[in-house]
């Protein structure tokens, strides 16, 4: 009969991993509610840990990481929406991608680079939405 010894360090770590992808994704995702993208607060969360997890259990291996790069790529696809000649959503997709980086770089015990990785898509998304907005308008005004 197997035995089943708990390693108590292990969770201990694990859960200090896990709760730093959270925390750093929930920022993300927070920003992508308040702007009321059709991803947010629920599923960037879930990527970084999901991510996190992946990277943990695979001891970060070079194809655990392809495989997330890849399946990261298919979810953050689901957030890009074609409106007439309007494409919305790459900025979320991109995001998306990012919280799966945030979450493996967790994993590595690269936290410093999760941290700044938290701040430079926050910084993108915050930052630059108004200069998009106004390049976004300055193209409709040549359309017309």
């Amino acid at each position: 009969m197997p035995t089943f010894n708990i390693d108590w360090q292990e969770i201990e770590s694990g859960f200090l991993h896990l709760f730093v992808a959270f925390f750093l994704n929930a920022i993300i995702g927070w920003n992508r509610e308040q702007e009321e993208h059709n991803i947010g607060i629920r599923a960037f969360p879930i990527v970084g840990i999901a991510s996190c997890t992946y990277m943990m259990i695979g001891a970060g291996a070079p194809q655990v990481l392809q495989g997330l790069i890849t399946g990261i790529g298919f979810v953050g696809g689901g957030a890009i929406l074609k409106d007439g000649l309007t494409i919305k959503g790459t900025a979320t997709a991109a995001s998306v991608w990012s919280a799966g980086a945030i979450g493996a770089a967790v994993a590595m015990n690269r936290f410093g680079l999760a941290m700044i990785l938290t701040a430079l898509t926050l910084l993108a998304l915050r930052t630059l939405l108004p200069l998009k907005t106004k390049l976004d308008a300055g193209k409709q005004n040549k359309l017309s």
